[in-house]
């Protein structure tokens, strides 16, 4: 739940004096805290929370007195990577965790070469291509508009322009065309930059033809209504809760993922209480539509609609949470009082029938019989108890997350005609059952007027002792080894981050696993205009959940390293509050990571390979270096 600034409003023309209406009891416009679980050094990048109102109704008479106004929010980052062996030095034939340079040479587990005899510096005496770094940068432009109509009436929005493009990745004479298999593939180069090496500028990023997007990405719009009985939203918005363990805004400033609801919302409370209540109805899978004036998808104008009720993915939500603004904490605990908060949250999800069928009339862009061929019985329910809580007091702070994903579902399969219902063990009962739980707490004190730092994170997501890997399968549900029917590998938000290398990256999130992360970090430079150097450490054990997804089948995942050095510039009153973030900002990342028997070889693999081939199999040291710019406005 994280930081959503009031608006700033203009302030109206004199009028005559009149009575001052009664100021409502019903939400108020604190802003709320978020922590950026990437970072240890105090700051707390917005993760946009919005489950609280940001606005009140003043003044009856507001619509004569002023006029709309314009913000604009974000930031610009770019950000260069340095990746060695992060592959861990393994030779999987499939399903790697990380995948090989092209340019390398060796020979794989199914003990076929892989020989790329092109390298070298003598084109006449060719050597074999070794390769264990990969590194690169990209960037992003972020922009957050808002339009205040009036105190009680806004659109929000958020933009990404040349989002986490890579520096260098659309040359001029690159792009693709649709293959004639499905798919795309590289057109011929021609005029100027016949060849890869004469390319002299880079083209804007095309969607399909040069980049996977495009250079514009209308990510969010939503519009906010507040009354003197609480607020209405509708749009698409962010959804955030807690520490973003489960549902994650990603709103961070070094964020990649986030938790994005096409929701209508409806937001009260009780002011004098800081409680606040909230209701939603989100449309999270509507399945094939068309428009009402077309034939086809192709159709760009005329009002869309919903072909079908049965297949669409139903969404509820309701939550309680009790927070308290930032400037009524910061007065409790200057006079030495304890601030307790915290909330539950209940998400509900359901659909009977699913588009996902793979069949020959799974195309919904001829008609609506073939959108009835693509139909499969799905049978999904499940529910999402999710709690959060925080204490404060002094310079320490608290914080725990817990959740849980209780359901199942009729069938898994995407074919349609076909249905995996009945259970073919004796005496198992039919369907298939969901069972997860995951919890992550975060402990910091501060000392030193708050120049000094030490925490400790904690974070456990459980996994499935009938299934092989941590990550799912490109197709449909992961395969299980008994067909016990129950799905219990616990994921985490890929924005909750952990760390630098395996669960940000290797694993993508924390899933089917367990870890301890003790920190220390330290301000050397803590101005209150907002300058600030520094640095932290961090320590992050890992392990799994259950051995029998890892593949090594063993506990152990890896010990890694993190640390990092960052300054931030005084701008002024972009960052004014030296908790917060704002003006330019740059970092150096360093992470080491050293893989364990959990990420090694089974014991026959290895002792197969090294029988018949050179190099014995090993894993290997994994590195990271990191360097982050960035202006946040």
């Amino acid at each position: 739940m994280g930081d959503d600034p009031e608006p700033k409003a203009p302030k109206p023309a004199p009028a005559p004096a009149e009575p001052e209406p009664p100021k409502p009891d019903g939400p108020k416009p604190e802003p709320s805290e978020s922590d950026d679980d990437d970072d240890d050094d105090g700051e707390r990048p917005a993760n946009a929370d919005y489950a609280q109102p940001t606005s009140e109704v003043y003044a009856e008479d507001w619509w004569k007195l002023s006029r709309p106004t314009f913000e604009i929010h974000g930031y610009y980052r770019v950000r260069s990577s340095f990746r060695s062996n992060w592959d861990l030095g393994r030779v999987d034939s499939e399903s790697p965790l990380w995948p090989k340079p092209p340019g390398n040479d060796y020979t794989g587990l199914d003990g076929q070469p892989r020989e790329l005899v092109i390298c070298g510096s003598d084109p006449d005496n060719l050597e074999a291509c070794k390769s264990t770094t990969q590194a690169g940068a990209d960037m992003r432009f972020r922009i957050n508009p808002e339009l205040h109509i009036s105190d009680n009436i806004r659109v929000r929005a958020q933009l990404d322009l040349l989002d986490n493009v890579v520096l260098g990745s659309t040359p001029d004479g690159y792009a693709n065309a649709p293959a004639p298999g499905g798919g795309y593939q590289v057109v011929s180069r021609g005029g100027y930059a016949p060849v890869g090496a004469l390319s002299t500028t880079q083209w804007a990023p095309v969607g399909g033809v040069n980049s996977a997007s495009d250079s514009i990405l209308v990510k969010r719009v939503w519009g906010e209504y507040s009354t003197p009985i609480g607020q209405l939203r509708f749009g698409r918005m962010p959804f955030h809760w807690g520490m973003g363990m489960l549902f994650n805004a990603g709103d961070d400033y070094d964020g990649d993922w986030q938790s994005t609801v096409d929701r209508l919302q409806v937001v009260t409370g009780i002011r004098s209480w800081d409680l606040y209540f909230s209701a939603t109805w989100d449309f999270a899978n509507e399945g094939p539509n068309r428009s009402l004036v077309g034939p086809t998808l192709l159709e760009q104008q005329g009002q869309r609609y919903d072909l079908a009720q049965q297949d669409d993915v139903n969404q509820w939500v309701f939550s309680v949470v009790r927070r308290v603004g930032d400037r009524d904490a910061k007065k409790w605990l200057a006079d030495g009082s304890p601030i307790f908060e915290g909330g539950a949250q209940v998400v509900y999800r359901t659909q009977e029938l699913a588009a996902d069928g793979t069949g020959t009339g799974s195309d919904p862009s001829i008609d609506n019989d073939d959108v009835a061929g693509s139909l499969v019985r799905r049978g999904a329910q499940y529910v999402v108890p999710d709690g959060w809580f925080r204490f404060r007091f002094d310079t320490f702070r608290f914080e725990m997350e817990a959740a849980m994903v209780w359901g199942g579902l009729e069938n898994t399969l995407n074919t349609p005609g076909s249905s995996d219902y009945s259970n073919p063990v004796d005496g198992g009962d039919d369907g298939w059952n969901v069972r997860q739980f995951g919890i992550a707490t975060d402990a910091m004190m501060t000392f030193l007027d708050d120049k000094l730092r030490i925490g400790f994170k904690f974070g456990y997501a459980t996994g499935d002792e009938d299934v092989e890997g941590l990550e799912p399968t490109a197709n449909g549900v992961q395969p299980q080894l008994t067909l016990d029917r129950t799905f219990s590998t616990f994921r985490f938000n890929p924005n909750y981050r952990v760390d630098l290398i395996l669960f940000r990256n290797l694993l993508t999130r924390v899933q089917g696993a367990y870890y301890f992360r003790p920190t220390v970090g330290y301000d050397f430079i803590r101005d209150p205009d907002g300058q600030k150097i520094g640095g932290d450490a961090a320590v992050i054990w890992s392990r799994a959940s259950e051995f029998v997804q890892t593949p090594g089948n063993a506990d152990d995942l890896g010990v890694e390293l993190n640390f990092k050095v960052y300054y931030q510039a005084k701008d002024g009153i972009l960052n004014d509050d030296p908790d917060k973030m704002g003006g330019f900002f740059t970092s150096l990342e360093y992470g080491v990571l050293f893989p364990l028997d959990g990420l090694g070889y089974l014991g026959p693999q290895e002792a197969e390979y090294n029988a018949n081939f050179e190099p014995d199999l090993d894993i290997s040291t994994a590195q990271t270096l990191r360097w982050f710019l960035g202006i946040l406005y």
